[in-house]
């Protein structure tokens, strides 16, 4: 059942003249980027344009072991994925990187973002003879650009002539045999960006907390609609498709989806954390007596309320970092014991108190009554809801697992009724004015909470639109 924001995916690659055990480098990157995705991840090295892979579904420690590692060999260059799908199920064969075998030589595609146009590409290339082994859009863009690479001298040509194709949200890995070829949407919906390891190798990731991880220097971010293209003959930049629509960076990326230590076109993560607290301070004033936020994602908000307001921040929960998100709850009757053994209350720091208690969002309403709950059974003498978001009112077609209106609390209840059905005494949501400014003046994709999206919107909007069984 659809009770959170599932986040999208990390992509990170390596290109080196020097390093050849170039695999535990990816390993660390995906692990920095485990937050993205935390139901498949795969890594593809290249060694003398041979592509050794493995690709399985679980979290990175569970599916690269020191064997698995080793098994990958030598390599120059290196592209690694960690995914949360958002078109496509989540059977091993949808794993990425993505390979595709064909005349030019092999490519291994991997992708952050959702298409807007794959129903229709899809059909397109079904129809012209393409035979597809996974449900996902990833794929999709890999046969694009192997079509276009037949009429076109150079990977990084046919990306180009691709990218007039492709409509919705891409951040793109590719990998040719002597190439690596970094991609980002001519609006920048996905993040991505690059650095230099002190040995020289460059490194491509989504976040720049994953260049850290590999003690890479961050350089710049990839620009919208620019393809970046390391080989031996340097980086080359290819910029035909730059300032073709204005820059759409999702805003949710501040909010929720990227790490607090994480730095994306230039504005700190946490500092926008921060700032949404302090916001919502302003907005939705109350009295009480301790600021306490939902680990992990409301705690820098919650410090910023408590900074801005007075009111002392006190840690209200435990939780229990040895169970993943993968964690499987046995039945629908467990589900409030699910929440319990992952967040626990610490009652002395709750109990007679009037508690404001800050997370990020709030989507079906299941959770955040559970949290509730739970602050009101350890002894809260009253529980003030804050969420450092506005209310989700639309879909998400970019990357973010919000197919439909249907499972969103925030399109059939007011935010007074929505207070009563979690159990809060008070809910304030952060107000889109202030929202759009915790990322500075740059426009971003504000379509989750406003409906105005910038690309138009996909014929066939859901996640399993490729799976459908066959009727009658």
């Amino acid at each position: 059942m659809f009770n959170e924001i599932h986040e999208e995916c990390g992509v990170f690659g390596v290109y080196s003249e020097s390093v050849h055990n170039i695999a535990p480098l990816v390993y660390y990157g995906l692990f920095a980027l485990q937050h993205r995705g935390q139901e498949s991840c795969g890594i593809v090295v290249n060694h003398n344009g041979v592509f050794n892979s493995h690709k399985d579904i679980g979290l990175v420690n569970e599916v690269f072991t020191p064997d698995v590692l080793r098994s990958l060999g030598d390599g120059n260059i290196a592209v690694g994925h960690v995914r949360y799908g958002t078109t496509g199920g989540g059977s091993r064969a949808n794993c990425q990187p993505i390979e595709v075998h064909h005349i030019k030589g092999t490519m291994a595609v991997a992708h952050n973002g959702n298409l807007t146009n794959a129903a229709e590409l899809r059909n397109e290339l079904e129809l012209n003879g393409s035979i597809f082994h996974t449900t996902s859009d990833t794929e999709i863009i890999a046969y694009t650009v192997t079509k276009e690479r037949l009429t076109h001298p150079s990977i990084e040509e046919a990306v180009s002539a691709a990218m007039d194709k492709l409509e919705g949200a891409y951040s793109l890995i590719i990998m040719s045999p002597s190439k690596l070829v970094a991609v980002r949407d001519k609006h920048g919906l996905r993040p991505l960006c690059y650095g230099q390891r002190p040995d020289g190798s460059y490194v491509v990731a989504s976040e720049s907390c994953a260049l850290n991880a590999v003690g890479a220097t961050f350089i710049r971010n990839i620009r919208p609609g620019e393809i970046v293209v390391f080989s031996r003959d340097g980086i080359k930049s290819m910029t035909e498709h730059c300032n073709k629509a204005e820059p759409s960076l999702c805003l949710f990326e501040y909010i929720y989806i990227a790490r607090p230590d994480s730095v994306i076109d230039g504005v700190s993560v946490h500092d926008a954390h921060i700032k949404a607290g302090e916001y919502l301070a302003m907005e939705h004033p109350v009295d009480a007596d301790v600021v306490i936020g939902v680990p992990d994602s409301g705690i820098d908000a919650a410090l910023g309320y408590s900074r801005k307001s007075g009111i002392p921040y006190g840690i209200g929960f435990v939780k229990n970092k040895y169970i993943g998100r993968t964690f499987i709850s046995p039945g629908q009757s467990e589900r409030e014991n699910l929440v319990r053994i992952k967040l626990n209350p610490i009652e002395s720091a709750i109990r007679g108190k009037r508690v404001i208690l800050v997370d990020d969002s709030i989507v079906r309403g299941t959770t955040s009554g559970r949290i509730v709950k739970l602050v009101r059974d350890a002894g809260a003498a009253e529980v003030h809801m804050r969420i450092s978001s506005p209310p989700f009112v639309s879909p998400c077609y970019y990357g973010i697992d919000i197919d439909s209106c249907d499972n969103l609390i925030a399109c059939h209840h007011s935010v007074e009724e929505i207070a009563k059905i979690i159990g809060a005494d008070t809910l304030g949501y952060l107000s889109l004015d202030h929202a759009k400014s915790l990322a500075g003046n740059c426009t971003h994709c504000t379509a989750c909470f406003d409906a105005h999206y910038p690309t138009s919107i996909p014929c066939a909007p859901c996640k399993n639109r490729f799976e459908t069984p066959i009727e009658g």
